[in-house]
This record gives C-alpha cells, structure tokens and sequence, in this order.
C-alpha cells in the first residue's frame, strides 16, 4: 500500500480525535481562540523532538528553504488557523458530527484551488462532485427545528453554514500551500521535508495567535496551561495528525488526499454515536450520504 494512503487515514483519525479532544475544552474550558490556542502551542514542542528524532536516526542534514517555501508555510499556517478557529466555534452550534461533515467541503474546494495555485487538474467527475455537494451542504446547513418558524433564507444561510464553509475553504487554501511548501523544500525526504515545514507553520500559528491572545483575551492562554492535561493530548494528537497530513502531501496531490481523507467520516461518526451519544436528523443524514458520495467521485475517479 501506497506510503501516502497510510498517512492519509493515520491523519484523518488523530484529526477527528483531536477534533473531540477541542470540543471539549471549548464546551468546559476555553474560548474558541483559547482552544484554537492550545492545538497549536502544546503540538509545537512535540514536533520540534519528531523534527529532531528523525534527523538523528536517519542521519539527514535539514533540507534548504526558499522564498517559495516561505510563502507557502507561512499563508498555509495562517489559513490553517482561522480554519481550526471556524471549525471550534461550529461546534457550539451543531452536533459533532455534523460539524466535522460540514467541515468535508474543503476537499471539493482543495480541488478547485489546486487548480487555480498549483496547476492541478480538476477532472469530470469533480464537477459533478461539486454539484452533489453543494445540496449536501444545502441539507446540512439547514438548522434544527424551533418553536420559531424560520423563513427559508435564514434556514440555509445562518452561522452554522458559514463556519462550516468557511473552514472548508480555509483548510483547502491550507492543504494547497502546505503541499507547495513540502514541494518548495530542497533535499531530504518526504518525512523530513514534512516535518520542516510542519514546524516552521506551528511556530507561526502560536507566535501569532499567541499575540493576538494577550491582546484581546488575556486571561484565555492562562486557561489554557490550567487545563494542561487535555491541552497537551491536544498538541499530541495535533502533531501526529499534521505529520500524517504533511507527509501525504510531499508524496500526492492534496485533493487526491483529502479525497481518501474523507474516512475521517466514518471515525466521526463512531465518536458522535458511541462515546458523545448524539443524534441526527434525517436530513442531516441524508445530506451525510451526498457529501460522503461527492467525495468518493473525486477519490475513485483520481486515485483507484
């Protein structure tokens, strides 16, 4: 099996794990910065010892970065963060499950940015994939019933869709760049070259947010260290994801990955049912199922 399939699938689950691990530190804890916060300060040290591991076991010299790379990790980093922020404050709003589904369209958007940045070609069945995942998001995006009857514009276009679209768009810019970054590298391998640029975006997501913390929500990186326990699974589980997305992306196009990472969904699915107990309505699932076969289209299309 292909290096970047494990990768892939290895990043997906540590992605829905640290996802619950954020949700729960959002709903007890932290503001959605202070738990954005958190992913990125606790993962930086963890991928500084990865970073300086595998350099000593495989005896590599760091790889050399270039004017492109810095572009790439650094607009990678901060799409990446604004992303995870989206992502945090939707989870106050829909269930688990649906939050991270929503979440699924930055592998439609990853596509048609790929296109756009890196000259990666968008196939047929993408557009139609694109086409069976805006009614999916249409279904999803539709909130649950109130007392209050609600007109149809405020039912499809309200908070809940828009973080969830906004993360989508947002991660795919990420994915795009983290992948020209990884490319932008000179020397060492796909691990290493992983790793650097890994690192070199964490160190930019915690510096800035870290600043923008102090200055706005003090009192928020102080809860944080407070809630070390859960913070630091945070970091780990951050770090091992990232490294799996990252190394995936040296070796294939980032839509071709998030494609495959769409099995996060299914690791989604068993959290919110079996560990949060949550339900869905039959909407919601219907639109689950056309999200989920939008994204087989572009992953049996271009990969099998």
């Amino acid at each position: 099996m292909p290096l970047w399939i494990v990768a892939t699938v290895f990043a997906a689950f540590m992605q829905n794990l640290r996802f619950l691990l954020q949700r729960h530190l959002r709903v007890t804890t932290l503001s959605t910065m202070g738990a954005t916060w958190a992913r990125f300060a606790f993962a930086m040290p963890f991928v500084a010892l990865a970073l300086v591991i595998w350099v000593m076991v495989t005896g590599q010299a760091l790889p050399q970065t270039t004017p492109d790379f810095w572009g790439y990790a650094v607009t990678g980093a901060i799409a990446q963060m604004l992303a995870t922020a989206c992502v945090v404050a939707l989870f106050g709003r829909r269930n688990f499950a649906v939050g991270v589904t929503l979440c699924k369209t930055e592998v439609i958007l990853t596509a048609l940015i790929g296109l756009v940045v890196l000259g990666e070609a968008v196939s047929r069945n993408a557009v139609l994939a694109i086409a069976i995942g805006f009614v999916a998001v249409i279904l999803l995006s539709d909130p649950p019933k109130s007392d209050v009857a609600l007109p149809v514009r405020a039912r499809i276009f309200n908070a809940a869709s828009g973080f969830g679209l906004m993360s989508g768009l947002l991660f795919g810019v990420s994915a795009v760049c983290y992948r020209g970054a990884t490319l932008s590298l000179i020397g060492g391998d796909e691990v290493l070259r992983a790793a650097t640029a890994l690192l070199t975006a964490t160190c930019v997501q915690t510096l800035s947010l870290g600043l923008w913390l102090a200055w706005r929500e003090a009192g928020q990186m102080a809860r944080v260290m407070t809630a070390w326990r859960v913070s630091a699974l945070v970091g780990f589980t951050s770090m091992l994801g990232s490294l799996g997305w990252f190394t995936a992306f040296a070796l294939q196009t980032a839509a071709y990955v998030k494609a495959l990472g769409q099995v996060e969904l299914v690791f989604t699915f068993l959290f919110s049912v079996f560990w949060l107990r949550e339900r869905s309505s039959g909407k919601e699932i219907a639109g689950l199922v056309l999200l989920v076969a939008s994204l087989l289209l572009i992953f049996l299309g271009e990969v099998a």
